[in-house]
């Protein structure tokens, strides 16, 4: 196999490399991780050589250098997650871009679905903790005043629903609503919806910052897109393509988005893949921005959650690469991605929501 010839060369010769750290390891010899002359020093021993010369390719060699320390996706630790999302929410205009959008936009989105129907079916995709989920019924509440609501609300994370649930509990005028739980990622209850609803219909059906976490974004819209009524809306808000965080990861996406999920996607992949299809769309752009000073700050602790969330890597600041550190920073502080504002740096947090008919 000719063509193939290179990889598999690549292979032997690495195997041959680890070889000889293991062998140069099982002889007592210590591992060399700085220049000590050993390649002009004449009394070293054969396996000291070995040793240095295989150190020094793993930390010149880029691809050796991954296969030493691959990058961890951060949703491998759920707790580092809330905590770097915490921060994320608090440093970033984010859910006020949010509900500007809900106040200011869906009202007239929400006017044209239903029909007159005596019960509206609505489902959230990736609700979390409720509170957006539940500003959108409010707004659903005041267009269709005289109708009951029966709503699905999946989301995986079974912390999340708790919280839903407490909220549910203490928010008044929501006895028109039933909720359905349904603690499953999108695939999950994708199989499950089919078995047990394959006839029912949505009046609307909201994925907010979702597409992210699933293995195929464009598989998901089409099966959410196809359980809807015939005036049925789908809304889609994900981060903009033409955001800091769009310019990101068209950069360093070989480099950060190595998870089996999509963790990259922009409205600019979904666009693309609709235009590609023919499927007509209606776009909002939605302007947000978040402080990211502290991430040029080394060590600082909020600086790390916050290159940890704008990576997507669990302790990136400690796992990547000198080269990609580096290049991260120039990047994130670049004018495509950030502004300096008073002597802070401000990053384009811009989110867009796309809305889809049946």
């Amino acid at each position: 196999y000719p063509d193939n010839s290179v990889l598999w060369g690549s292979v032997l010769w690495g195997s041959v490399l680890w070889g000889s750290v293991l062998w140069a390891a099982s002889c007592g010899q210590r591992p060399v991780t700085t220049d000590e002359g050993l390649e002009d020093d004449q009394h070293c021993t054969v396996q000291q050589q070995m040793s240095y010369q295989v150190q020094k390719l793993l930390n010149t060699c880029p691809c050796f250098r991954a296969m030493a320390a691959p990058l961890r996706s951060l949703v491998e630790d759920y707790s580092r997650y809330l905590q770097c999302f915490q921060l994320f929410l608090e440093r970033s205009s984010e859910h006020q871009c949010m509900r500007d959008f809900i106040y200011a936009t869906l009202p007239d989105i929400l006017a044209s679905i239903g029909a007159g129907n005596s019960t509206l079916n609505v489902m959230g995709v990736g609700s979390g903790a409720g509170e957006i989920d539940l500003e959108m019924l409010g707004q659903l509440r005041l267009k269709h005043p005289e109708a009951r609501v029966d709503n699905e609300v999946v989301e995986p994370s079974g912390d999340m629903l708790y919280k839903y649930k407490v909220l549910v509990s203490k928010t008044p005028d929501l006895d028109h609503i039933t909720f359905h739980w349904n603690k499953k990622t999108a695939s999950e209850f994708e199989t499950d919806w089919k078995e047990r609803n394959p006839e029912k219909k949505m009046d609307f059906i909201h994925m907010i910052q979702m597409l992210y976490y699933v293995k195929d974004p464009e598989a998901t819209v089409l099966f959410f897109r196809s359980l809807l009524h015939k005036n049925g809306k789908l809304l889609i808000i994900l981060v903009s393509g033409e955001s800091g965080w769009g310019r990101l990861w068209r950069t360093y996406r070989a480099e950060l988005c190595k998870t089996d999920i999509s963790q990259c996607v922009t409205t600019g992949d979904v666009k693309s893949f609709l235009d590609a299809e023919g499927i007509p769309y209606q776009k909002y752009t939605m302007p947000s921005q978040m402080d990211i000073t502290e991430c040029f700050t080394p060590g600082d602790e909020k600086g790390e959650l916050l290159l940890d969330f704008l990576t997507e890597v669990l302790d990136f600041s400690k796992s990547a690469s000198p080269e990609l550190r580096a290049g991260v920073l120039e990047l994130l502080r670049h004018p495509d991605c950030s502004k300096e504002v008073e002597g802070r740096v401000i990053f384009n947090n811009n989110l867009e929501a796309i809305v889809l008919n049946p």
